[in-house]
């Protein structure tokens, strides 16, 4: 039997600003910048991991620069442990992720990125459908 031959799926993302895209992504997701290119002394791509998981990045040259809305209809589900320490660590981080939410069995955070992409983060959870986060604090304490 042959090894599977996919290994993983990455996220490209086309950015209009690379500069406050990695500043998202790498001082408020922390992601570690791994890989770069370039061309003209100016990061134009890279890829960027976190605890295994993967996105790169190339910044629109003027030319291409979309005419739409980036991201509309997309989103980015990233499954975890536990969704609710990334939410405590994003907002550590100065990031400002939408109020956690259970859907589909799942702890939902989510967050846009500088040019409009949708990210969620999710970890498994048996707390009631639709409980937000703030409800469930309140039935803890």
């Amino acid at each position: 039997m042959n090894a599977p031959n996919l290994k993983q799926a990455v996220p490209f993302f086309m950015v209009a600003n690379m500069e406050k895209s990695l500043d998202f992504y790498v001082k408020g997701l922390g992601f570690e910048l791994t890989m770069e290119w370039k061309p003209e002394g100016k990061i134009a791509w890279c890829w960027l991991e976190k605890e295994g998981v993967a996105v790169m990045l190339q910044e629109h040259s003027e030319a291409n620069r979309p005419k739409d809305k980036p991201g509309v209809g997309f989103s980015v589900c990233f499954m975890c442990q536990d969704a609710l320490a990334l939410f405590d660590e994003f907002r550590k981080r100065n990031l400002t992720p939408a109020e956690p939410f259970v859907g589909n069995n799942l702890w939902v955070v989510s967050l846009r990125d500088p040019d409009g992409y949708h990210l969620a983060f999710e970890s498994p959870t048996d707390v009631p459908e639709e409980t937000t986060y703030t409800d469930w604090i309140k039935k803890k304490s």
